[in-house]
């Protein structure tokens, strides 16, 4: 299924993990970077979160952008060329409307990669 790409204007995704412990549905909204049938996004708190320890342990995932809704599967970007795009895509995107400063975030939070199906 080709990805819309006027959806990638949209300022949240809703990413739906299993949890590791439950094996039940958790939801969270998310910003997020589209590139074609890719989907990333940047974990403040790298590998801690509960959202990035879901998917590690299952990464079958969904992701719900407007009214369409995708499934994938995620994984932590580890390719160096990768990294630096995801990192481009969402700093782009959102640090103009942002009020503060994303530059710490946008270098040192874990990039996450779902592959959408």
């Amino acid at each position: 299924m080709a990805v819309d790409p006027s959806l990638a204007s949209e300022s949240y995704c809703y990413l739906t993990t299993t949890g590791r412990m439950s094996g039940e549905p958790r939801e969270i909204e998310i910003w997020f970077g589209l590139d074609g049938d890719t989907l990333y996004m940047l974990s403040g708190g790298r590998d801690r979160s509960d959202w990035v320890k879901n998917l590690i342990r299952e990464p079958k995932v969904r992701v719900r952008i407007a009214d369409r809704t995708f499934a994938g599967h995620a994984r932590i970007v580890s390719a160096e060329d990768e990294d630096a795009r995801a990192r481009h895509l969402l700093l782009e995107k959102y640090s103009p409307g942002y009020g503060g400063d994303l530059s710490e975030w946008g270098q040192t939070a874990l990039p996450v990669a779902v592959d959408l199906d």
